[in-house]
């Protein structure tokens, strides 16, 4: 940690006797793991170092000056030698900010490998996607990302980043904690007796019980494995540990490769509805998160997906839209709305118009009658490939009949007032079909069953 150590003589300031005490540097990281809980704005850091200790008493000046670490949550372990060496406790001296003692009895001359642990803010990921189709559209190659940003004060070199899916719970932000001028509130306090002996889990269940969630993923632990992307589930939460490892500067973000899958089968699908697209052709992509579509390990984190298709034998892309989506549950179909398209159109057009039936009460007013309408659909199809369009058309009573005239006016009824035509179109092709709507009104809705 760069910025989390002072120079040992401010210890003098702390108004504490060391005579025969060694003083302990604290050296620079070998390792260190950074578990990203997004929603909750909070960073689990786990980092290794090799303390130089002195059997005897030894103290260890920490500080976290300029940063959001959460002093109340720093732990430490022996990770060789646990049996002979106590780590007594961190204490915070009075009229001392942001300034911690650890206090190490140690039963061994020489280095001794730690694990240092702590909460910290500011650290956050999103996803990002991209999507290439084949020629044919009939398949995709889908690319996740995630871009890490760092705003903790602290740089993180050569870091393991594993990022945590789901929502986690605190009673306090890290933050504030992280702000506060004494850790405890007030001067002088001491953290926490936490002996060697007592586990990582144990302390971390004393030590803050109100983010008792994160443990999970402390639990599940795993060594960085460079070049290789792992996915284990935590009960309602998934954790995604991405490859290698990374430098995370204080106040820059990076991206890191998340998942690469080829040829996952997917669905075009143009669709029109006025009611709620307008006038224009929406095109939809559509494809599951399951097994059949070489997906279905893990859900998939909500983010932003750019699809692109590649149009020539150089592999040269052409842009094809883009959409967000939420988070993608294990077996959960996803319809990606692409935007509105102008290489597929579609021409509603009302034909004629007529009114029949009528019906009378005693004192001749009219009482019910038929409003008979013909409409003409033309869809064009400019593109170099197939395409699959599917039309709804909405009703304003649940009181009709429906007459197809031409060879593609098939239909199938969606709900009591709407309808849904789909078409096949070669490339560079066109069709039309009309149909005859018939609704019912006022005393002919008596003499017609409702759909």
């Amino acid at each position: 940690m760069r910025r989390l150590l002072l120079p040992l003589v401010m210890l003098l300031l702390c108004s504490i006797t060391f005579a025969k005490v060694d003083l302990v540097t604290l050296p620079t990281r070998d390792t260190v793991q950074l578990t990203i809980y997004n929603s909750a704005d909070l960073t689990l850091a786990r980092e290794s170092r090799a303390l130089t200790l002195k059997q005897g008493l030894n103290k260890l000046q920490f500080s976290w000056a300029n940063t959001l670490i959460d002093p109340t949550s720093l732990e430490m372990l022996a990770l060789s030698n646990a049996d002979k060496i106590d780590i007594f406790d961190l204490t915070f001296p009075p009229r001392v900010r942001e300034l911690g003692l650890w206090n190490i009895q140690s039963g061994v001359s020489g280095k001794v490998p730690v694990e240092i642990s702590y909460f910290t803010s500011g650290l956050s990921w999103r996803a990002f996607y991209m999507g290439t189709l084949a020629p044919d559209e009939k398949t995709m190659r889908l690319q996740g990302y995630v871009r890490v940003s760092n705003n903790s004060g602290e740089d993180y070199e050569n870091a393991q980043t594993r990022l945590i899916v789901g929502k986690v719970h605190i009673l306090d932000e890290i933050a504030e904690l992280a702000r506060r001028q004494y850790p405890y509130g007030r001067p002088g306090e001491v953290g926490p007796y936490l002996p060697a002996a007592v586990s990582m889990e144990e302390k971390e269940m004393r030590g803050k019980g109100r983010r008792m969630m994160a443990m999970e993923a402390m639990d599940m632990a795993m060594p960085a494995r460079p070049k290789e992307i792992t996915k284990e589930g935590l009960s309602e939460y998934f954790l995604y540990t991405i490859e290698g490892t990374e430098t995370i500067l204080n106040g820059w973000s990076k991206r890191l490769p998340s998942f690469d899958t080829d040829k996952i089968p997917v669905v075009n699908l143009y669709k029109y509805e006025l009611e709620r697209f307008g006038e224009s052709v929406v095109r939809f992509l559509s494809f599951k998160n399951d097994t059949e579509h070489e997906l279905g390990q893990t859900p998939i984190p909500g983010g932003m997906l750019k699809v692109y298709r590649t149009v020539d034998a150089e592999k040269h892309l052409s842009y094809e839209g883009q959409s967000a989506f939420k988070y993608i549950p294990v077996d959960e179909d996803v319809e990606l709305n692409l935007g509105a398209v102008t290489n597929v159109v579609l021409e509603a057009k009302l034909m004629d118009y007529s009114t029949d039936n009528y019906r009378f009460d005693y004192k001749l007013n009219v009482w019910g009658w038929d409003e008979i309408r013909t409409f003409k659909i033309e869809v064009k199809n400019t593109r170099e490939v197939p395409v699959r369009v599917e039309i709804k058309r909405n009703f304003d009573t649940s009181y009709w009949t429906l007459k197809e005239s031409g060879a593609y006016g098939a239909y199938e009824k969606v709900d009591m007032d709407t309808v849904k035509f789909t078409l096949e179109l070669p490339a560079r092709s066109k069709k039309q079909f009309q149909y005859i709507l018939t609704t019912y009104h006022g005393k002919r809705q008596e003499e017609m069953p409702a759909n």
